[in-house]
């Protein structure tokens, strides 16, 4: 379905793929040795659609094959680097509230990556949308300054960084750090690995303004695409799983809100050509907001 769209209409990608030999019940799983390329096709038009000033974030996390970290990310990172992508941050989601467990040569997984790619070094970024308050340690730390404090301090080991604490005063909010500390999605979301709305938000927020579009080629029960609508960004979701994309469209006719474009993808290549596609037929339409939802069903 990603070969329907147009070239450079995208402004951010967020999704969440199948991770290596996972989600077996419901998406089949791709074995570690295959999910490079099984994922390639799909990157490749990716770099098609997305904007040149847009932004490409992967949430995705390697498994533990034989007692040792598997390697396919890292191998998926330097391949899309040789098909165009600029690798150009690593984003750390710190799940405050990660499964327990006890293994005896490793703790329990509290984090995945979010992994930012672009197509070129100049993008779209609106840093001021995702700043945090200062903290209570203002209060105290600058309350009284010392002689070091009120001019730009070398770190003591050379590394080139420095800081004026002064710089400080004054300021009621500040840039974030790129971890993100949030809960894993506790309530029912009638899916496997559903991740909390506000990791998608934090990244609308950072990379796109009202009325951009937002793409999920995995939508899964649709946490991207109904952040994305609420945020007043159009929105595409593409899902393989029938029942999920069923609740997708449930959903969104309760809400009312937006138009919504969803694909309803079948088969584990995940793409196909588009003369197995019906034109886009409306599925729902909203007698007072006309709020649209547009489907696409793959030809039987």
């Amino acid at each position: 379905m990603l070969r329907t769209l147009p070239d450079n209409s995208v402004d951010l990608v967020f999704t969440s793929p199948p991770y290596a030999d996972q989600r077996k019940n419901t998406y089949g799983g791709i074995h570690p040795n295959k999910y490079v390329e099984w994922f390639l096709p799909i990157s490749e038009q990716l770099l098609r659609v997305l904007k040149p000033d847009g932004t490409f974030c992967l949430n995705i996390k390697e498994k533990v094959v034989n007692g040792e970290r598997s390697t396919y990310v890292l191998e998926l990172i330097l391949e899309m680097r040789r098909q165009g992508w600029l690798w150009t941050e690593e984003f750390i989601w710190h799940k405050k509230n990660c499964f327990p467990g006890k293994w005896p040569n490793r703790f329990r997984d509290a984090w995945e990556r979010i992994l930012q790619f672009n197509k070129q070094k100049k993008f779209n970024m609106y840093q001021e949308a995702v700043m945090v308050p200062v903290g209570d340690w203002a209060k105290h730390r600058l309350k009284k300054l010392g002689k070091n404090d009120t001019k730009r301090l070398e770190s003591s080991v050379g590394s080139g960084f420095g800081k004026n604490i002064a710089n400080w005063i004054g300021r009621k909010m500040v840039y974030p750090t790129n971890v993100l500390h949030l809960a894993t999605e506790c309530s029912n979301k009638q899916h496997s690995a559903a991740f909390p709305r506000a990791l998608p938000e934090w990244f609308i927020s950072l990379f796109t303004r009202p009325g951009d579009m937002v793409l999920d080629p995995f939508a899964g029960s649709g946490t991207t695409i109904e952040a994305a609508l609420d945020m007043q960004r159009q929105a595409i979701g593409i899902e393989i799983h029938p029942t999920y994309f069923e609740l997708i469209i449930t959903k969104h006719k309760k809400k009312g809100k937006q138009s919504l474009q969803v694909e309803e993808q079948q088969g584990p290549e995940h793409i196909s050509s588009p003369e197995c596609w019906c034109e886009p037929e409306l599925d729902y339409k909203d007698q007072e907001t006309g709020a649209e939802v547009w489907v696409h069903r793959k030809l039987q």
